[in-house]
């Protein structure tokens, strides 16, 4: 190895939220709900928040699907995630 050559930095770690699929009209893409619970600051009451993105679908997710989508390069201009895995089907 010669003074000029570097190693290659080791990539972050990415994102991986779970959450269930909403629509899956469009052909590649699956909208996916993330719902995340918290204690408010002040009063301690339980918080639900939700938010919704869209997630490159090549596992055949459909409606009521539980997935896992973890974080990716923009793959269209409102696609960031991907999903991974297919943790529970819709009943």
């Amino acid at each position: 190895m010669t003074t000029n050559q570097t190693l290659p930095t080791p990539r972050a770690q990415r994102k991986s939220r779970t959450g269930v699929v909403t629509s899956d009209k469009m052909s590649r893409t699956v909208t996916v709900m993330l719902t995340r619970r918290f204690a408010h600051r002040e009063y301690g009451k339980q918080v639900v928040r939700t938010t919704k993105v869209k997630a490159r679908n090549d596992h055949g997710a459909r409606i009521g699907d539980t997935v896992r989508i973890v974080e990716t390069r923009p793959l269209a201009k409102t696609v960031r995630w991907r999903v991974s895995e297919i943790v529970g089907r819709a009943r």
